[in-house]
């Protein structure tokens, strides 16, 4: 994927994000992007590790901080107890203008992302990420098995919040084949 392609798609999942409610701090730009690279399967090429709060990408970190120093994005403060909110530019929605087909592909996808992820706090998208995380590293393992691992990687996670965002993630795949299949489908 070409850059512009791929900073065209970052600026669609903020004003989406924005749209379903998310005050869009970087924290809920990085889980919604794991989760449009793992579970959607847009080739946005960010490399993720597990970190203190989940997934997390030091390149898709560096990328929002240049697109925040280009003028790309910019920051919005935000009232107690909330952090900054990043949001898109007039720079930003004009490049989002260049690249009609690539957004049209994939924005199915990061609309089902950025509705799930909406109105989620930070704590709980931490413990989903978390569970996806565990469910691409150990596919064959069942509901039970992946929250004790997560519990395992993850001690301030109970059991049972575990084995919840467990079985969020493994509906959320049921719910996403069919645009995970429509996207597929697509051609950039």
């Amino acid at each position: 994927m070409k850059q512009v392609q791929r900073d065209g798609l970052l600026f669609e999942l903020i004003d989406e994000l924005t749209n379903y409610g998310s005050w869009c701090g970087e924290t809920h730009i990085q889980k919604a992007t794991y989760f449009l690279e793992a579970m959607m399967r847009i080739p946005l090429g960010f490399p993720y590790v597990l970190y203190k709060h989940g997934p997390f990408s030091f390149d898709l970190s560096d990328e929002l901080a240049s697109m925040r120093a280009d003028a790309l994005l910019e920051w919005e403060i935000k009232p107690e107890p909330y952090g900054n909110a990043l949001k898109t530019t007039n720079v930003s929605a004009r490049l989002k203008e260049g690249v009609p087909r690539t957004l049209a592909r994939y924005r199915p996808a990061i609309s089902f992302i950025a509705e799930k992820f909406g109105t989620r706090g930070v704590k709980d998208l931490e413990k989903i990420s978390t569970a996806l995380y565990v469910t691409k590293e150990t596919r064959n393992l069942g509901c039970e098995a992946r929250a004790r691992r997560i519990t395992e990687l993850k001690p301030h996670i109970t059991y049972d919040e575990a084995k919840e965002a467990v079985c969020f993630v493994d509906e959320m795949f049921r719910e996403a084949e069919p645009v995970i299949r429509m996207v597929e489908g697509g051609a950039a």
